[in-house]
C-alpha cells in the first residue's frame, strides 16, 4: 500500500450532494480538502428526481444558502421551473421547489468544485479508514494507494454495498451504471457502529416523443420564477411545463398481477423503504379503496427528450412495467428509456453520532447523507454542509456548530438522528419543527447569514447586502409603528372602500397592517413611503408585523428551552451511578449518550421527573471534579 506525501486536513468521500457541500465548507474555510469520488462525472448526479425543494426540503436549501452552501445557487443557475408551494397557507409551511436541468446542475456543481481554491478532486473507492487508536487519520483506495488526513468525512449515499433490484433479478452497483462501494461498511461493523439496510427506489425514464401531452393537463411555473438564493437577483434559465397524469384501475391491476415478480413482495428486498415515497406498488396494495395516483410527467432538461413520472418509483420486471406505463391515459404508446429499479444500501445508525456529526466511537470522522438513515438531496445537502464545517473547526482547534432546534431545520433534522436514530428513511417535514413560525424560508437569511458570514463562507459583498436589507426591515419596522394615519379626504375615501371606515384618526400603520383584512399593498395605498419599500423588506414587515403575538410566544418558548439545551453531559459520564433514575432510563442514556440535557429529555421513556434527577447527578458530578 503506497502512502502519498501530501497530507489534506479534510478528505470527503463521496461527491453526491452531501460530498459538495461537505468539500466546499472545508475548502472555503481554508483547509486543504480533498474530494473523492468513484465517478468524477457523475458529482452532484441526481439519481432519482431532478429537482430541488418542496415540502420542508426548501427551508433546507434557504438555510444551506444562507450559511455559505451553493446548492441554492446552483439550482437558480440550473432551474427550467420554479413554483412556491402552499401560497394559500401561512408563511410558516410555504415552500419553494425548482425544475432541474439534471445535466447542467451536475457540469455546474463540478465546475465550481474544480474551480474551487484548497479543494483537489480525485477518482477512486475507498475501501477501508486509517486509523491511530481511536482516531482516524486517512482513508485506503482499492487502487493499493493511502491518503492520510486530520479528518474525513464520509457521504456515500447509496453505495456501501449497494445492490439495484428490478423484478427478480438483481446485481451490484451504487446507483444504474455505477459500481457499489465494497468493504468500507464491513469495517465500520468491525469498529462496533451498528451498520443497517435500507432500501429507495426510482421510476423509469421515459420517452417524451412516445406521449401524447395533450391528453394530460399543463402544469407551468410562476412568474416571474423566484430564485432560492438570497443572492440571485433573477432566474434566467428557460422555463418548461410540466404536466400531470393518472394511473387507473386498469393501471393497478397490472400492478398486482405482478406482485409475485416483486422483490418488494417476494422477500428478496430485506431494507425498509421510505414511508412517505413508497413505490407505485406499495400505493396499489396499501390503499386499495383509492381509484387513482397522480404523477407529474417532469422534464430532465432543455435538450433531452427524457422524462420523469414523479411518485411512481417500482421494482417491478420491465414487462410490468412497460404494462402499467402504457395504461395511464396520454402514455399508451410510451417507451421505456431507463427502466425503474429499487436499490438496497448499507447505513450507519445516526444515534453513534454526536450533534456535530462526528462519531461518537471515533474521533475525526463524520457521517453525512444517506449513511445517517435520511432520504433526499436536501437533508443530504445541510447534513454536508454541517460535517464539513466542523471537519474544518476541528482542524483549526474551534468549537464545533451545532445548530438548535429553534435555529434551523437543519438543527432540527440533525438533533432528530442523534437523538432518535432512525430504522426507515428520514425525511424532513414543517411538521417535525415545534418552532417553525420562527424557521420560516423567508428568514432564513436573518437566522443564519451572520454564522455563514464568521465561518467565512458568506462573502463580504453578499454580507454587505444582507445588512443592508436587515437594516431596512428594522428601519421601516421602527417608522410603522411610530407613523400615525391621518385621515384626509383622499385617506377617508380608500378606507371606505377598503370596508375599513371604523379605523380612528391617529391608529399606526403598524396598528393597521395586523388587521387580517390589509395587507402591506393596503398599507401602501394609505402611505407614500410605503409605496417605496422593495417586495422583500414588505414581506417581512408583514409577516413580523400580523404574527407578532404567535412569534414572540415561541421566542418564550425557546428561552424556556435554552437552560437544557446549554447543559452538556460529559461523554464519559457513567449513567449506571444515578440509582434514583429506573434502570429503563437507565438504560436508554447509555445507549444514546446524549450530548445535552436537552437531547436527553427528547428520548422516548425518558421523563421529565429523570431529567431533574439527571440534573442534580451532574452539578453533583462537576463539584466533585473541580
Amino acid at each position: 500500500m503506497t502512502t502519498c506525501d501530501l497530507k489534506y486536513d479534510v478528505i470527503v468521500v463521496g461527491a453526491g450532494h452531501a460530498g459538495c457541500e461537505a468539500a466546499l465548507a472545508a475548502a472555503r474555510m481554508g483547509c486543504r480538502t480533498m474530494l473523492l469520488t468513484i465517478n468524477l462525472d457523475a458529482i452532484a448526479l441526481m439519481s432519482c428526481n431532478p429537482s430541488i425543494g418542496g415540502l420542508a426540503k426548501g427551508h433546507l436549501v434557504k438555510e444551506i444558502d444562507a450559511l455559505g452552501g451553493e446548492m441554492a445557487k446552483n439550482i437558480d443557475a440550473t432551474g427550467i421551473q420554479f413554483r412556491i408551494l402552499n401560497t394559500k397557507k401561512g408563511p410558516a409551511v410555504r415552500a419553494s421547489r425548482a425544475q432541474a436541468d439534471k445535466q447542467l446542475y451536475r457540469l455546474r456543481m463540478k465546475r465550481v468544485l474544480e474551480q474551487q481554491t484548497n479543494l483537489d478532486l480525485k477518482q477512486g473507492e475507498v475501501i477501508s479508514l486509517c486509523l491511530d487508536g481511536g482516531e482516524v487519520h486517512g482513508v485506503k483506495l482499492r487502487s493499493g494507494i493511502s491518503y492520510l488526513s486530520k479528518t474525513v468525512v464520509v457521504t456515500t449515499g447509496t453505495f456501501m454495498r449497494g445492490l439495484i433490484h428490478i423484478g427478480l433479478n438483481n446485481y451490484p452497483g451504487g446507483r444504474a451504471g455505477d459500481q457499489p462501494s465494497i468493504g468500507l461498511s464491513d469495517q465500520l461493523r468491525e469498529f462496533g457502529f451498528h451498520v443497517g439496510r435500507l432500501k429507495t427506489g426510482t421510476p423509469a425514464r421515459l420517452d417524451a416523443r412516445s406521449i401524447d401531452f395533450s391528453k394530460l393537463e399543463s402544469q407551468h411555473g410562476d412568474s416571474p420564477p423566484r430564485p432560492f438564493s438570497f443572492s440571485t437577483e433573477r432566474i434566467s434559465m428557460p422555463q418548461l411545463p410540466c404536466h400531470i397524469a393518472y394511473t387507473n384501475q386498469r393501471s393497478h391491476d397490472i400492478i398486482r398481477s405482478g406482485l409475485d415478480r416483486s422483490p418488494l413482495y417476494s422477500g428478496i428486498i430485506e431494507g425498509i423503504g421510505p414511508r412517505y415515497c413508497p413505490s407505485i406498488e406499495d400505493k396499489v396494495v396499501r390503499f386499495p379503496d383509492k381509484d387513482r395516483h397522480q404523477t407529474f410527467i417532469e422534464p430532465e432538461g432543455l435538450d433531452t427528450i427524457e422524462v420523469y413520472p414523479s411518485g411512481m418509483s417500482t421494482s417491478l420486471p420491465v414487462d410490468v412495467q412497460i404494462a402499467f406505463y402504457r395504461s395511464i391515459v396520454g402514455l399508451e404508446c410510451v417507451e421505456i428509456m431507463r427502466p425503474a429499479y429499487a436499490i438496497e444500501y448499507d447505513y450507519v445508525d445516526p444515534i453513534q453520532l454526536h450533534s456535530s456529526l462526528e462519531t461518537k466511537m471515533l474521533q475525526n470522522l463524520y457521517h453525512a447523507g444517506q449513511i445517517n438513515g435520511t432520504s433526499g438531496y436536501e437533508e443530504a445537502a445541510g447534513q454536508g454542509l454541517i460535517a464539513g464545517i466542523n471537519a474544518a473547526l476541528r482542524v483549526k482547534g474551534r468549537e464545533p456548530l451545532v445548530l438548535t432546534r429553534s435555529q434551523a431545520y437543519i438543527g432540527v433534522m440533525i438533533d432528530d438522528l442523534v437523538t432518535l436514530g432512525t430504522k426507515e428513511p428520514y425525511r424532513m417535514f414543517t411538521s417535525r419543527a415545534e418552532y417553525r413560525l420562527l424557521l420560516r424560508e423567508d428568514n432564513a437569511d436573518l437566522r443564519l447569514r451572520d454564522i455563514g458570514h464568521q465561518l467565512g463562507l458568506v462573502s463580504e459583498q453578499e454580507y454587505l447586502a444582507f445588512v443592508d436589507k436587515r437594516d431596512s426591515i428594522g428601519a421601516e419596522m421602527e417608522r410603522i409603528s411610530t407613523t400615525r394615519l391621518h385621515q384626509s379626504e383622499k385617506v377617508v375615501e380608500i378606507l371606505t372602500r377598503l370596508g375599513l371606515q371604523d379605523i380612528q384618526n391617529g391608529t399606526t400603520l403598524e396598528q393597521l397592517l395586523k388587521r387580517p383584512e390589509v395587507s402591506y399593498d393596503e398599507l401602501a395605498e394609505l402611505d407614500l413611503v410605503s409605496r417605496e419599500t422593495s417586495a422583500i423588506i414588505r414581506e417581512q414587515i408583514e409577516i413580523q408585523t400580523k404574527y407578532k403575538g404567535y412569534i414572540d410566544r415561541q421566542m418564550e418558548q425557546v428561552e424556556q428551552a435554552k437552560k437544557l439545551e446549554a447543559s452538556r453531559i460529559p461523554d464519559e459520564f457513567d449513567y449506571s451511578t444515578v440509582k434514583s433514575m429506573t434502570t429503563e432510563v437507565r438504560e436508554k442514556l447509555s445507549k444514546n449518550r446524549p450530548d445535552t440535557l436537552g437531547q436527553a429529555s427528547r428520548i422516548p421513556g425518558v421523563t421529565p421527573a429523570a431529567i431533574s434527577i439527571l440534573s442534580i447527578a451532574l452539578k453533583s458530578s462537576s463539584r466533585k471534579s473541580s
